[in-house]
């Protein structure tokens, strides 16, 4: 008697099979970029901090001209580009308390101090040849100016001295061709209308005869020297 084999039947696991790398995987989505803002402003002060650092050494390192006394100087000498030296040295911040390359006109300067020999020249210790020959002086002058008269104005000034009667005597020119420096505008509700304060530039020759007469209360006018053609 002969026996039938029955086929066993194959069950199908519902466990997925093992793989190297499932599908999922390879659709993750990539990471998203972080950046924190501190960050950012981190690096911004520290490049600053260092452009800064620069800047001021190079400002420090930077060499110029300036101009030393190549022998002592007196209150009152006239000084030119050819009684100096120039050297190269590092000033700093402090390169505009001191004469250097290209200050120097060709009328020279007057001393105003003393400097030594070898001395760097400060700007203080020399004053403009011009104020050797002129005096700055702010007279006030009665009435109205003229119309032509502003900065930079030619001007005669005339004075009348007081007499013992407290009246004036005959006017006359006291300083001829002075030059207007300018003219000085009262301010204030109570200022003066009736005089005019202007700055002079007069010849120090004249200067003690205006002092004089601004002393004792002269009455000083000013006259055009000149008429513009326009204006």
């Amino acid at each position: 008697m002969s026996t039938m084999r029955v086929p066993r039947r194959r069950t199908v696991s519902s466990r997925p099979e093992p793989s190297g790398r499932g599908a999922g995987d390879s659709e993750r989505t990539p990471r998203a970029f972080w950046f924190d803002p501190r960050f950012a402003i981190g690096i911004a002060l520290v490049v600053g901090s260092v452009l800064g650092v620069v800047a001021v050494v190079s400002a420090a390192e930077s060499s110029v001209f300036v101009y030393a006394a190549r022998s002592s100087l007196s209150l009152g000498d006239r000084v030119h580009a050819s009684d100096f030296d120039a050297r190269s040295v590092r000033l700093g911040s402090l390169g505009g308390k001191y004469l250097v390359d290209g200050d120097i006109p060709r009328t020279g300067f007057v001393v105003t101090r003393a400097v030594s020999a070898g001395e760097l020249i400060p700007v203080s210790a020399v004053g403009d040849v011009v104020g050797s020959a002129v005096a700055s002086i702010v007279v006030s002058v009665r009435g109205e100016l003229a119309r032509s008269i502003g900065d930079g104005s030619v001007v005669d000034l005339w004075c009348a001295k007081e007499t013992e009667d407290s009246v004036f005597g005959p006017p006359s020119v006291l300083v001829a061709s002075a030059t207007v420096v300018r003219v000085i505008t009262a301010e204030g509700v109570i200022a003066d209308r009736s005089e005019q304060s202007v700055e002079l530039l007069v010849p120090r020759t004249k200067t003690a005869a205006v002092l004089e007469a601004i002393a004792n209360a002269a009455a000083l006018s000013l006259v055009p020297s000149s008429i513009p053609v326009r204006g």
